[in-house]
């Protein structure tokens, strides 16, 4: 379920221009973002849509982080003439032929539109196998307190710009992107056999990641890259990085 938070006032994408991943400045009018706001040390608080609605901005956020987003947001606020309330829009989603008012998913195409109004929920979509095929994160599952955002893949997923100014978490993200290659991050594997989403993964015995969401004999794997060739097992599955994920 997702929660919908609304900021009016004094210009609330200037005050989250200096917090979040993205940069406010590509919603241009009635537009859709994905960022994600971090902590001073680059770790996830929370991933989020920001839709442009007139004067006013709204947070699409998964429900259980609503509560600590808010919160970290009143804190940033200040005395800054920003209010920010819980929304009564509701959010459904879908993958067929949008409905008038829908916003494309600004993630990837494949994952379909995403409408705000008074219904909830979705068409149906197989949504664990279109994130999967696609290497997409969620919250709670890929996407944890402990996720640098790099590592989960936002630059791919339009979640984070390099050119903007300065935002929370920043100086981080930055070296990361500029000063280091990655060590570690999520994966496409081939699973053979059954394994629970949360097994460990490991590779002649050494500890190699985690899996996550697993379908259709594929799955998204939290991996140390330099351990993901070869075989790998989870539980009883034996693992396979897919080329190029």
């Amino acid at each position: 379920m997702r929660t919908l938070l609304s900021l009016t006032g004094a210009d609330p994408a200037d005050f989250l221009q200096g917090l979040v991943t993205n940069d406010l400045d590509k919603l241009a009018g009635d537009g859709i973002l994905y960022a994600a706001l971090l902590t001073p040390q680059g770790k996830l608080v929370a991933d989020f849509f920001l839709v442009a609605r007139g004067e006013e901005l709204l947070i699409d956020v998964d429900e259980s982080l609503a509560p600590a987003l808010f919160q970290r947001l009143t804190m940033y606020k200040l005395r800054r003439k920003i209010t920010i309330a819980e929304s009564p829009l509701k959010v459904f989603c879908g993958t067929g032929t949008p409905p008038e008012g829908a916003l494309p998913d600004p993630r990837h195409p494949a994952l379909g539109w995403r409408l705000y109004g008074d219904k909830a929920g979705d068409d149906g979509t197989d949504w664990a196998a279109l994130r999967v095929a696609h290497l997409v994160p969620e919250t709670g599952v890929e996407l944890t307190p402990e996720t640098y955002i790099l590592e989960a893949g936002f630059e791919r997923l339009h979640g984070v710009d390099f050119r903007k100014g300065c935002y929370v978490g920043q100086e981080v993200t930055a070296r990361m992107k500029h000063k280091t290659e990655l060590r570690k991050g999520l994966a496409r594997v081939a699973v053979e056999g059954d394994a629970a989403p949360g097994t460990e993964i490991t590779s002649d015995g050494r500890p190699v990641g985690q899996l996550h969401t697993v379908a259709g004999g594929e799955g998204i794997a939290y991996l140390r890259f330099d351990r993901a060739e070869g075989g790998m097992q989870a539980g009883e599955a034996r693992l396979r990085l897919i080329p190029g994920s």
